[in-house]
């Protein structure tokens, strides 16, 4: 299974999508208005699969699509950014609302009409922008960029993706667009995250393959260690190439779940990148972990240390900060086994400070991508996870973030 990269690809590249985004004015980003609502529909009704924020205090968007999910179809989405419809009394009937509206002016079934919304926590939806707004929408297949840009709050650059691959002799797309760049430690599902695919596959399969792909990759990013009430992650396949079903077991659907992972490995990076404030990129990769469920721990806790990520900041290597927040991971550890690298340097040494020169160690952090790798030494079980530095700019940011 090889994926071929589509380098302007992104959510409606797959047959049979089209999207568009306008600008309603629920929130200005900095001097310029940026693009607040999108729309995004399939031309037949899709199946559909999806994980969700376990945050307690949950979006209103989030309880209607959990609700919506059970029945494993979908026509449309609706989203917006700017007012995330958390923490309202009238949250889920103004986030029903919206989907009505959208399935009036798109012409579907407001059942199959899905909803999700980013943004600031405890304000409620102006109703009357988005009701003069989502009718004047137009839809297309050249408005993937649109809806891409209109997800985003703080994000500095939207996030698309796109690729094709072959299974059984036929060639799918699977396109993707997604946003996050604070309050983001994914837990069961990711920011806000939305793939399309015109691979024909049953509705049960889809949700164990974006649940094992959203474990390996979005829910290994870290940002700032707050998971969202926000969070909601969406794939919808339409079948529109035709071909096999897949299902769980059946000739192909391992190399799309495969598929899958490379995509959203790569929008995982994307998101970590692009972390408020940051101007470097962090991979931790654990090694030979005794599991799986370990080989997360280790990784995710390194990655969301603040120590950590003041430490790249810095550009100051310190072993021992990583050694720290593996320590407090829960995971099984045997020191005198244990080994970390910081780029292709070791700096601890199967339980002793390595030799190598602190001025050697500094130069390997001197990227805007620095990885921490941590062997265990105790299994063979690897995970990976990303994230950013820690500076000035993201206290800056999120000390004004309601004005």
């Amino acid at each position: 299974m090889q994926l071929q990269w589509l380098s302007s690809g992104g959510i409606t590249s797959p047959r049979g999508f089209r999207a568009g985004g306008a600008y309603a004015g629920i929130k200005t980003y900095g001097a310029e208005p940026r693009l607040d609502v999108g729309l995004l529909v399939s031309e037949v009704t899709a199946s559909v699969a999806g994980v969700f924020t376990t945050n307690r205090i949950c979006g209103a968007p989030v309880v209607v699509c959990r609700e919506r999910l059970l029945k494993g179809r979908a026509r449309a989405l609706v989203a917006n950014s700017g007012c995330s419809n958390v923490a309202v009394e009238q949250g889920v009937a103004d986030a029903r609302q919206m989907t009505r509206w959208a399935a009036a002016h798109l012409g579907v079934d407001e059942a199959e009409t899905f909803v999700a919304s980013t943004g600031v926590i405890g304000r409620r939806l102006p109703l009357d922008k988005l009701e003069r707004i989502i009718p004047t929408i137009a839809v297309n297949e050249a408005g993937g960029a649109s809806f891409s840009r209109a997800i985003m709050t703080t994000d500095t650059v939207a996030k698309s993706r796109a690729a094709k691959v072959q299974i059984n002799g036929v060639d799918y797309t699977i396109g993707a667009a997604a946003k996050g760049v604070g309050m983001s430690h994914p837990n069961m599902a990711t920011v806000l995250c939305f793939l399309t695919t015109d691979a024909p596959a049953d509705a049960q399969f889809l949700q164990h393959a974006l649940k094992r792909v959203a474990d390996q990759t979005l829910n290994m990013v870290d940002i700032d260690s707050d998971m969202s009430t926000s969070d909601t992650m969406l794939l919808f396949a339409n079948g529109l190439a035709g071909g096999p079903q897949l299902a769980e077991g059946a000739p192909g659907a391992v190399e799309f779940e495969g598929a899958l992972l490379e995509i959203c490995t790569a929008l995982a990076r994307d998101l970590a990148r692009d972390g408020e404030g940051a101007r470097t990129l962090i991979e931790v990769v654990c090694r030979n972990a005794k599991n799986d469920n370990d080989a997360r721990l280790v990784a995710r806790t390194i990655v969301s240390s603040p120590l950590v990520k003041t430490m790249v900041t810095g550009r100051d290597p310190n072993p021992g900060r990583i050694l720290m927040a593996a320590g407090r991971s829960g995971a099984e550890l045997e020191l005198p086994k244990l080994s970390v690298w910081i780029g292709k340097e070791i700096a601890f040494d199967r339980g002793s400070a390595s030799e190598t020169p602190y001025a050697t160690l500094r130069e390997a952090m001197m990227h805007d991508e620095v990885q921490l790798v941590i062997d265990l030494g105790i299994g063979t079980a690897h995970a990976t996870a990303w994230g950013c530095d820690l500076t000035e700019d993201y206290v800056k940011i999120n000390a004004s973030y309601t004005t």
